[in-house]
């Protein structure tokens, strides 16, 4: 990240908005709510009960993680103050032996519902006490990277050397019933150096599957439903799972988790297992945005095929945690066929958890609407906005990738890149382009002497023959064109190796590679098992996946029908929600033509509430 600057018009500006707009927005949400107030009231500066769910210090931590990422693409000294002032307030509410976690110190004898009347008594069910860990663990060490700060790190280590006291073989054997603490341990283990945190990290993913320590909530409360050990992944040891199963979010969490020890342990049962649970989700629980959980009622999976559009359950967080998983995944593996679903999820089922404007967000996200569906300021249960605020910090960092002397380009985004040292000598990339609306990538090179180096471009799976990397989703025809490669103006073959084209040469300075896309607008059908879509059709561009909303259609979307040869015209409109590419076409209804316009999905609900389907009955052309 700290290599990579971010120039185009896509990325940049929304950038520069969640600098500006969306992280502003949430730390002042975080005070109006009273979640800054729960640090001080622990911190005895302020009388008073806690407020709110017992995971809302997490709403805090994720935005001091955005807001730190942000820094490193541009220095803000306001916004770096404002940290400043909120991570004393963090430090002085931490406990003598290290403990954080407001929700018990503000009254240990009456703390927030859910979290028990001992320390981790409920901590495998519902008290997200090791979840709020590992977003403070997370948040600090953006914080340490993004400044050379370690207030807030020396905290962190403080509370993970806590709970390396209590937990463990010889201590406490238990789990947290909400995944988080995993992946942040291994990341506090690379920053700090010390294997202990790894260890933990992977103490906790063993310990699933067995018993626990702890005490279940009583089967008459709200809680009850956390007590279930396939709702959060604990039904089986994790080398043995083989389905995406239980509540989203934890679920992609978990193996985020399981992906960053396997990088760093010998464990190949875990790859194994890894390998089967994502086939099983990209095959059967993967919506076409990209977005995971099917069931709004429990924020869970559902079974196979179980992908209902309008009750589409599909969280903003559990479409970033599936996007952060299938990073890992690509960076243990070097794999394409990961930062496909990267790709689809950024400019679709995450993109659209927030609004144009930077400050109103969408906590699920499905495929139809009869309307009754806008975006909020903010929500009781705030975990999306923060979110999705880090995500898009983190952009910079998804672009490019390097293993030897080996350089990968993962997502076109125009951009420049810089790095000390390949074959002994510095290399910039610049990027230019203007995806995702244009197919066309130019990459130039910048080196200071010949330079031998393998540049691995990414094929989309979309330029080709699959939406995603399984059968779940299919094209109703061919490309428009074929993928071209040309290095200095001459055309090379496209040959893929893991879904990229690897150009193995001396580099010298000013040398280009020129990459053409195929952008036309294809009909996406779906898998026969996939009952809801049966009969139906989906437009996509690129990577962009469209809506029809109601705005452009007289109110009226749900009675709308596609002619199977209806042609289909782009129309740019640099003057409509930051700029966008619109599909124009003709639909039917009720046996008359009528024009038809797409949206990119991302961009749906931000002129006004209305209907709105992303999957169109087909009809014969008449």
């Amino acid at each position: 990240m700290e290599s990579v600057e971010v120039r185009d018009g896509f990325w940049r500006p929304r950038l520069e908005i969640n600098r500006r707009v969306t992280i502003p927005h949430i730390l002042e949400q975080n005070e109006t709510t009273g979640r800054v107030d729960n640090f001080r009231k622990a911190a005895g500066l302020l009388e008073g009960p806690y407020v709110g769910r017992r995971f809302n210090d997490t709403d805090v931590y994720k935005v001091i993680e955005a807001a730190s990422y942000t820094l490193i693409d541009r220095h803000d000294a306001e916004l770096e103050t404002r940290l400043d002032e909120l991570i004393a307030l963090v430090v002085a509410a931490q406990e003598e032996d290290g403990y954080l976690f407001p929700a018990r110190t503000i009254d240990p004898d009456k703390p927030a519902p859910g979290v028990g009347r001992e320390r981790w008594i409920h901590v495998a069910v519902g008290s997200h006490e090791l979840y709020n860990a590992g977003h403070l663990i997370e948040a600090a060490v953006a914080h340490q990277r993004a400044t050379g700060g370690r207030t807030l790190l020396e905290a962190a280590i403080r509370f993970a050397d806590r709970i390396e006291v209590d937990f463990g073989p010889q201590a406490r054997r238990d789990i947290p019933g909400h995944e988080e603490i995993e992946l942040a341990l291994v990341k506090l283990a690379e920053v700090t150096g010390d294997a202990r945190y790894l260890d933990l990290a992977w103490f906790f993913l063993e310990q699933r599957g067995g018993s626990h320590d702890g005490e279940l909530y009583p089967e008459d409360t709200d809680f009850a439903i956390y007590n279930d050990r396939l709702y959060k992944q604990d039904h089986l040891p994790v080398e043995e799972q083989s389905e995406g199963v239980g509540h989203a979010v934890r679920a992609a969490y978990l193996y985020a988790g399981m992906t960053d020890v396997a990088a760093r342990v010998e464990t190949a049962d875990y790859e194994a297992a890894l390998d089967r649970i994502w086939r099983d989700v990209v095959g059967s629980k993967l919506y076409l945005t990209g977005g995971i959980g099917s069931r709004d009622t429990v924020e869970s999976f559902g079974e196979s095929f179980e992908l209902p559009n309008r009750t589409a359950y599909t969280e903003t967080c559990a479409a970033i945690g599936n996007g952060l998983w299938n990073h890992r995944m690509f960076l243990n593996t070097g794999d394409a066929r990961y930062l496909d679903v990267l790709e689809r999820i950024l400019y679709n089922g995450a993109l659209s958890g927030v609004s144009s404007d930077g400050a109103r967000f969408f906590y699920t996200n499905p495929l139809e609407s009869d309307g009754g569906i806008g975006r909020s300021e903010y929500f009781d249960v705030a975990c999306c906005p923060a979110n999705l605020a880090r995500l898009v910090a983190q952009v910079p960092e998804l672009i490019y990738a390097v293993s030897d002397e080996r350089l990968f380009v993962n997502l076109f985004v125009a951009s420049r890149v810089e790095l000390e040292s390949l074959s002994g000598g510095q290399l910039v990339l610049e990027q230019k382009t203007e995806y995702p609306w244009s197919g066309n990538i130019e990459v130039v090179l910048g080196v200071t002497r010949p330079t031998e180096l393998a540049v691995h471009l990414r094929i989309p799976g979309w330029a080709g023959e699959r939406p995603v990397p399984s059968d779940l989703y299919s094209f109703a025809g061919p490309p428009d064109a074929e993928v071209e490669i040309r290095v200095n103006g001459e055309p090379v073959p496209v040959s893929l190796q893991r879904g990229f084209a690897v150009l193995k040469r001396t580099w010298n300075d000013g040398d280009e590679i020129a990459l053409d896309l195929p952008m036309g607008v294809r009909r996406i059908l779906a898998h026969p098992e996939l009952i809801e879509n049966q009969g139906k059709t989906a437009l996509q561009r690129g990577p962009i996946v469209y809506a029809v909303e109601a705005i452009d259609h007289d109110g009226d979307v749900l009675g709308l029908e596609l002619p199977s040869n209806a042609a289909m015209i782009t129309e740019p409109r640099t003057d409509l929600l930051g700029g966008l590419t619109l599909i124009r076409s003709t639909a039917i209804r009720e046996s008359r033509e009528v024009p038809l316009t797409a949206i990119p999905y991302f961009a749906w609900a931000n002129r006004e509430e209305g209907e709105m389907v992303v999957w169109l009955p087909e009809v014969a052309s008449p």
